[in-house]
Parts: C-alpha cells; structure tokens; sequence
C-alpha cells in the first residue's frame, strides 16, 4: 500500500496531513511533480521530479500505481485513470473518485473548460480554506485506515 501526490498543485496543508497519517501508520508517500520538491527527511516519504510537460507527472502516477494505493489529486483525468486501473482517488476537499461519479465529473469538468474557453465563466475553484482541510482530513483518515486495516490482514 501507498499514497501518491499529484504533488504539483496539491496544497501544502493537504501534504501536512498526509505526511502526518504516513507517520502515525508507516505506509510510505511518494509526491510525483514536474519541479523540485522539498519533502520532509523521512524514510517513507519520497519524491519524483519528471520531465516537464502536461501530463508527465500524471502518466508516471499511472504507470507506478497498483490497486492497493492512494491517489491524491485533483486532475480529473488522472483520478479517471487511476479509478480504471481499480486504485482509489481522493481530491484535496475530500471527495472521493468513484466509477459512478468520475464520469459526470468529467463531463462537468470539460464543460466548465468551455464556458472558460469562451468567457462566459473566468477563474475557478475557490482557494481552500480551514473546512476543505477538516473535509480531506476527515475523508481521508476514513479512506486510509480502512485501507490500512484492509491490508494488514
């Protein structure tokens, strides 16, 4: 078992709280990102600098995945992928990817690129704030003990 970063455009609080979790349950992290990354100096935390551009970071994810792991992130098409291979996938407010709702997000996720593509809607989400931390920390301290527990046995 191990949790995957998205590391590019995950929050430094969401790292924290991942970092914390591995520690407390000794399964190891690895944050994958197109650029340096300063990771705490523990033995089951670990980094991957790819090779600049889109998607590199999110085919190795992929490509290093297996169904016991954690995804965090919040690319949608990744988290489709990952959700494929049969691994889980969680975003940074702490919503869970499913088969049943990765589709529809998808579908919500490119139709709001058009709106943006076209002007009618600028910007997007909202920064996180001190309840999305709670909803991931929440979500993900579920998610993950029950993984822990799952494969312990």
């Amino acid at each position: 078992m191990k949790i995957w970063i998205d590391a590019d455009a995950c929050p430094k609080i969401i790292k924290e709280v991942v970092f914390k979790a591995s520690k407390r349950l000794s399964v190891p992290v690895c944050l994958v990102a197109n650029g340096y990354m300063s990771v705490p100096q523990d033995p089951l935390i670990t980094s991957v600098q790819v090779e600049k551009g889109a998607d590199v970071a999110d085919q190795y994810i992929v490509e290093h995945v297996s169904k016991t792991d954690l995804v965090i992130t919040a690319d949608i098409p990744l988290a489709a992928l990952i959700v494929e291979k049969g691994a889980l996938a969680i975003n940074p407010r702490g919503e869970l990817y499913t088969e049943d709702n990765v589709g529809e997000r998808l579908s919500t996720r490119d139709f709001m690129q058009g709106l943006r593509d076209t002007g009618v809607v600028t910007g997007g989400p909202a920064p996180l704030g001190p309840k999305d931390k709670a909803r991931f920390a929440n979500s993900f301290d579920r998610i993950i003990t029950k993984m822990h527990r799952e494969n312990s046995v």
